[in-house]
């Protein structure tokens, strides 16, 4: 990939999160000059019309599973103090099995590694309370490459291990009982398919 792709992905990445979280109106026209650069740098490399977001199309949301005895890691999440899958946003210009890896180590402390792609979840149909954005959820099994290093970040509370018929109040929205139950069979039975939709 040209490098000048990248620098555009990766500014459009940082106007657009400044614009969605940014209050303060300097802010705001500052990641409104970074998003006119990306857009400029992207029609002088490429020749094309860069005008406008281009087509719509769902967030990604990664997940990540660790299972152990049957017992699946959660972390305790401060936005709403329910417990789920540690994982969130994928970022710009990262694979979504390291996105996995990078979420469930910021959140749990524990470095792991993608090895199975569990599920391609539209969360619509898997995930209450609806949400404003059309998401697709990706859930990947993991397995630990080392000891735990480090507390969880400032978005989580808690980690903890909980049985399927031990589970304490989810977060739905982020992880829900069927994928849970879903993490668990995949852990024990590699060979089962990847589930979807």
């Amino acid at each position: 990939m040209e490098p000048w792709i990248d620098w555009v992905r990766r500014l459009q990445h940082i106007a657009e999160t400044g614009l969605t979280y940014a209050t303060e109106r300097h802010d705001v026209a500052r990641y409104e000059e970074v998003a006119r650069l990306a857009q400029a740098v992207a029609g002088q490399g490429s020749g094309l019309d860069t005008h406008g977001a281009g087509h719509p199309t769902p967030k990604v949301d990664v997940r990540a599973a660790l299972v152990r005895d049957g017992k699946v890691l959660l972390v305790h999440e401060v936005a709403d103090g329910r417990w789920a899958l540690p994982g969130g946003w994928a970022d710009i210009g990262e694979p979504p099995s390291v996105a996995a890896e990078r979420e469930f180590r910021e959140e749990s402390g524990v470095p792991v590694r993608a090895v199975k792609l569990i599920a391609v979840h539209d969360r619509d149909r898997h995930n209450p309370p609806p949400h404003v954005h059309h998401i697709f959820k990706l859930l990947f099994l993991c397995e630990e490459t080392g000891a735990p290093h480090g507390a969880p970040d400032d978005e989580v509370e808690d980690v903890g291990w909980f049985a399927l018929d031990d589970l304490p109040p989810l977060s739905t929205g982020r992880t829900s009982r069927d994928q849970l139950e879903l993490a668990v069979a995949h852990a024990a039975r590699p060979d089962l398919p990847t589930d979807f939709d």
